[in-house]
């Protein structure tokens, strides 16, 4: 070998190592905890979103009096009157550019979240999952009471660190490029975060989609999941399931079961329009991602409780979430143009959502009177072998911890209190 091969074979070698090297570097970074970035709206983003509020087509005035006909138009030019003329985009951005948001990459998807760590060393992890039509404006008032029990009446042995991811499709997460993002692969990516997190125990919260994934956590169990608590748990037995297709309703309910069947029994007959097709036919549904008005009726219509609470919020009333609330959550929606990559998670999933999944680890349910359904404990006991904690709340709805925030933090303080 003379020395000029001598030369070439060094460099080839070197060159190898580099590769190698970088590739290396690649694979951890894939899985390295990233820095979210500030997040920052373009004036010109906000112009164009005023002013196709603005330049609504409206349709003409429902013929009935009351939502049987879906949003009433006064309410949305109420709406869009506000959300074109006061709202002001920028509040929450200070708020969320506020927290701690990061980014990791699980199986060739960015997933986005907030993580606050409380002061007490000895908090417990907790993982919270929003649902359709929310987002982590969801959990923002209860991020506070959880980290830092003590400025809010708890103690201090209450403490969580707690861990707010963006569904995939859904605000500053990735948009799945390929199919399979169903809540058994989201559960599964959930895990994976806790423990990239460097959690080797926590438990895990969730409602409405939340749901579905936090009890595919528990069904997965694995080792470092103590246990999962829900404001919408899938508790409904099969005799009930039938009669709801099939009918009638099953003799010998009582007062609570009957309650349930009736609210069940309204949703499947009114409410199930917007489910059925983000579930058949997802991508059809181009004009939510196009007008904003027409995304804002579209999320406003979810059910009937919390279409009404939303009526009143427009129509000056007081309640538990306020306009800008509404508009925070539809804003963002807006500006990730997320209406239609959210609306593949419908089409994605193939459980039943109510049904029990038979978990084999302790789960905590709570319980608020203006959810689609109000569980009652009969058949949450018979769903969850290892319920360790049921509470009936007196006020709030689907969206619990955003609208009833303080009694969402102590039914989380309650719920796990027996797993620290």
């Amino acid at each position: 070998m003379n020395s000029n091969q001598y030369t070439a074979r060094v460099i080839t070698i070197i060159l190898i190592v580099i590769t190698m090297s970088a590739a290396g570097q690649n694979a951890v970074d894939a899985k390295a905890i990233r820095p979210f970035k500030k997040i920052h709206v373009s004036d010109a983003e906000l112009k164009d979103l005023r002013q196709r509020i603005i330049a609504t087509k409206w349709p003409t005035k429902e013929t009935v009096s009351d939502q049987r006909q879906g949003v009433q138009l006064n309410t949305m030019k109420k709406l869009a009157k506000y959300w074109a003329e006061d709202y002001d985009w920028r509040k929450v951005e200070a708020k969320l550019n506020a927290l701690p948001q990061f980014v990791t990459t699980i199986d060739g998807v960015d997933i986005h979240f907030i993580h606050v760590r409380s002061k007490n060393k000895n908090a417990m992890p907790l993982i919270v999952t929003h649902g359709w039509p929310g987002s982590i404006i969801e959990q923002l008032k209860i991020i506070d009471p959880l980290t830092n029990p003590t400025a809010y009446g708890g103690k201090a042995e209450d403490a969580f660190d707690i861990v707010i991811p963006s569904l995939p499709g859904y605000g500053y997460s990735g948009k799945p490029a390929n199919t399979g993002w169903d809540p058994v692969h989201i559960a599964n990516a959930w895990i994976t975060l806790m423990k990239r997190l460097g959690y080797t125990r926590f438990v895990a919260q969730g409602g409405d989609w939340g749901d579905a994934v936090t009890e595919q956590m528990a069904v997965l169990a694995p080792p470092e999941l103590l246990g999962i608590h829900t404001n919408m748990p899938a508790t409904v037995p099969d005799n009930i399931a039938k009669a709801l297709q099939f009918g009638p309703a099953p003799a010998g309910l009582s007062a609570e079961e009957q309650n349930a069947y009736d609210q069940l029994d309204f949703f499947y007959k009114n409410g199930l329009g917007y489910a059925q097709e983000m579930a058949n036919r997802p991508q059809t549904l181009y004009g939510i991602e196009d007008s904003p008005i027409g995304l804002a009726a579209w999320m406003l219509d979810h059910d009937a409780r919390s279409h009404a609470l939303i009526a009143r919020v427009f129509d000056g009333q007081t309640e538990g979430l306020s306009k800008d609330d509404i508009l925070d959550n539809i804003t963002l929606y807006w500006l990730t143009g997320t209406a239609i990559s959210s609306a593949r998670l419908y089409w994605e999933n193939k459980l039943a959502f109510f049904e029990p999944k038979h978990l084999a680890i302790p789960v905590a349910v709570s319980v608020f009177p203006d959810e689609i359904y109000a569980a009652p404990k009969s058949w949450a006991q018979k769903a969850f072998p290892k319920l360790i904690y049921f509470n009936k709340l007196e006020k709030g709805g689907h969206f619990a911890a955003w609208e009833q925030p303080e009694a969402f933090s102590k039914e989380i303080r309650a719920a796990f209190r027996s797993l620290r």
